[in-house]
């Protein structure tokens, strides 16, 4: 490991070198694309230069204990290196997650689709709440949340929603919400007060850019039609809804939340290219079918990932047996305790499959 760290921060001065070349800076390009890969290692090598110094330094206190000195001066050197090899610990902890492959969607914004699952208006209602949930984390991380495109039941809930999250690092922290979600209450509409059990599956896209999914506009159809939710005499008078279909592969992308068919349309584009960019990355790992369903299932009860149970005031993730309290909370956008956990296991694992 610590070879690999040497080789790296010989590549960080290089790079440094490389940047410093009169050719070099008059390459805009270029420059961007050097400062990008040393930046992306540059905490990585302050860590390691931080971990050599302890290292010296524990080396040095550790001889001292060669010399003659007194019972006091014994007891301050041991504690000293007491602290440094705490300290070096630590940071080697540190540097083993560093060197952890990188996600390379992990910085892009992120599409994501919930949708209704078993539970009829119930589950409408709890796909409505999880939108929500997602909404109000995204605005504690000062990301901007916006609908793509909906389709609500009668009763304030949603068959299902699209929106986009727009912010640094967004794909990274979203990414372990896939799955099944299950919800245990006693809805509204429940007279006996019994409790009733519903599911709603949630997808979570990297945004792709036009360079990494390239889409031929004789394989697109276009269709513009008047949008149906709310919005005012606009919605009704002007045809601004976009249906954009890749015939190719048959995926439909819809957007009809703007009053611009321009807008629309470059949402509509944004999502089919999001969901053109899974089904071939999903095709790299394999088959579309198995991946599709580690992601969202079926939406039935039993493939669940976590549990919002109301009458306990509970949530629980079923991947990595965590449970919490105060659901009301956590249903407001307070996700970083469980995403934190899921992150840090996912790490652990990662860790575990380099030492095999």
């Amino acid at each position: 490991m610590l070879n690999r760290l040497a080789n790296i921060e010989k590549r960080y001065q290089e790079l440094g070198q490389e940047m410093a070349k009169p050719e070099v800076v008059s390459d805009v390009k270029r420059l961007q694309e050097l400062a990008q890969e040393r930046a992306s290692v540059g905490d990585l090598v302050t860590k390691y230069r931080e971990y050599k110094e302890i290292a010296r330094s524990l080396e040095e206190t550790k001889g001292m204990l060669n010399g003659e000195l007194d019972e006091d001066m014994t007891t301050l050197v041991k504690q000293e290196i007491e602290s440094l090899e705490e300290k070096r610990g630590q940071l080697l902890s540190e540097l083993k997650l560093g060197l952890l492959p990188k996600d390379a969607s992990d910085e892009r914004d992120v599409i994501m689709e919930i949708r209704a699952g078993a539970g009829g208006d119930e589950a409408a209602l709890f796909a409505a709440a999880l939108f929500r949930m997602y909404s109000r984390y995204a605005q504690s991380k000062g990301w901007v949340a916006d609908i793509v495109d909906c389709n609500e039941s009668g009763i304030g809930g949603f068959k299902e929603i699209i929106f986009e999250i727009k912010g640094k690092g967004a794909f990274s922290r979203l990414k372990y919400e896939r799955g099944v979600h299950r919800v245990q209450r006693v809805p509204v509409t429940e007279s006996s007060g019994r409790i009733h059990t519903s599911t709603a599956t949630v997808a979570v896209l990297p945004e792709a850019s036009e360079v990494e999914v390239s889409i031929n506009p004789d394989d697109l159809r276009t269709d513009i039609f008047h949008s149906g939710g709310a919005g005012g005499q606009n919605v009704n008078k002007v045809a601004t809804a976009v249906r954009i279909t890749h015939l190719a592969t048959g995926i439909v992308a819809v957007c009809q939340d703007e009053r611009s068919q321009l807008r629309n349309r470059q949402k509509a584009m944004a999502v089919l290219r999001a969901r053109l960019l899974d089904v071939e990355q999903r095709k790299q790992e394999e088959t579309i079918t198995r991946e599709r369903r580690s992601q969202v299932g079926t939406g039935d009860r039993a493939e669940k990932i976590r549990t919002y149970n109301f009458p306990q005031d509970r949530v629980s993730d079923h991947r990595i047996g965590l449970t919490l309290r105060n659901l009301p909370q956590i249903l407001e956008g307070d996700l970083d305790r469980l995403i934190d956990a899921l992150a840090t296991d996912d790490q652990a694992k990662q860790l575990e499959r380099q030492l095999v």
